[in-house]
């Protein structure tokens, strides 16, 4: 599984600052997918969706 890129305002972070804050956006935009659908899980598909699995890196938004 790639992982998302770290966000641009974490340049001046250490790795595992910048690898915590990579986390946390994925996870939020976890809960973000979650929240918008009317099932009581999120599919497998969708969720490598949500997390860009496979994608190519590059921005996020």
């Amino acid at each position: 599984m790639r992982m998302a890129p770290p966000p641009a305002t974490a340049t001046a972070l250490s790795d595992p600052e910048c690898v915590a804050l990579a986390e946390i956006e994925l996870c939020g935009e976890l809960i973000i997918a979650a929240s918008a659908v009317d099932e009581e899980r999120l599919s497998a598909d969708r969720i490598d969706e949500v997390l860009r699995v496979g994608a190519e890196p590059g921005p996020r938004h």
